[in-house]
């Protein structure tokens, strides 16, 4: 439910990374090592858990070979394992009361399948590991400035069913006006890190098909990656004379 969100911010935070522009000796070798050992997921750890933040991305082998300490700065994200739905005042859910039907674009057998849509925030947070406060304060206010942006407050997501991918489904990035707060970790020295909250309002759709034994229109499996459609009528025949 979470993971095409947190892919496709995946690729948000790419688009950043190749908008750096380097102002330190660090962020020069930051810039040009690549974004997949520079940008990394942690495991559902919010800064609070800074040291096992990075703790993990030590163990992780990106480069496909023996574990070596990692190059700095790194923007490591998480999110919370809380779940909100988003507040009326910014949207509303398609729920199960709605009875919404749709035809996926790309379904060549043209099935309809029933559809809610789920409007939630997910709590994110991105934690700036560098050894330098001024590193850590230029990536910072960089992607503080890149969010800034109108045409960058929002992201689509994919999902996928049946066999089909459904683009298009929005992420508002929500930011707080405050400066990236720095963290203090005891077990974390000649380090500075920094944390930015943001809040992700997330549409997520929920498809359904016929269940085993419900009507269907005989174009699939119930049950399966390829289920059936809901019955439709797809043609209505009236002969009835009405005498004038």
């Amino acid at each position: 439910m979470i993971e095409p969100v947190k892919k496709a911010f995946s690729a948000y935070m790419e688009g950043f990374y190749n908008s750096v522009v380097p102002t330190t000796g660090s962020l020069q070798e930051y810039v040009s090592r690549g974004y997949a050992t520079s940008v990394g997921w942690t495991k559902d750890r919010l800064v609070d858990d800074a040291e096992a933040m990075l703790e993990s991305y030590y163990k992780n082998d990106t480069n496909d070979g023996p574990t070596q300490p990692p190059e700095l700065p790194v923007i490591l994200m998480a999110t919370e394992k809380t779940y909100i739905p988003s507040g009326r005042d910014y949207t509303r859910q398609v729920t199960v009361d709605d009875n919404l039907w749709l035809i996926l674009p790309n379904d060549v057998k043209e099935r309809a399948f029933d559809i809610k849509v789920m409007a939630g925030d997910i709590r994110a947070q991105l934690a700036i590991f560098a050894h330098t406060p001024d590193t850590a304060r230029s990536l910072a206010a960089q992607f503080l400035l890149y969010v800034d942006s109108p045409f960058r407050r929002r992201f689509n997501a994919s999902y996928e069913f049946a066999g089909q991918g459904i683009d298009g489904w929005p992420v508002q990035i929500e930011t707080p006006d405050i400066p990236a707060s720095d963290i203090k970790v005891e077990g974390i020295k000649n380090m500075t890190i920094l944390a930015i909250d943001i809040t992700l309002h997330a549409s997520i759709p929920l498809f359904g098909a016929p269940k085993e034994g419900d009507p269907n229109d005989g174009k699939g499996i119930p049950g399966t990656d390829d289920p059936a459609g809901h019955p439709v009528v797809v043609e209505v025949i009236n002969n009835r004379e009405d005498a004038l």
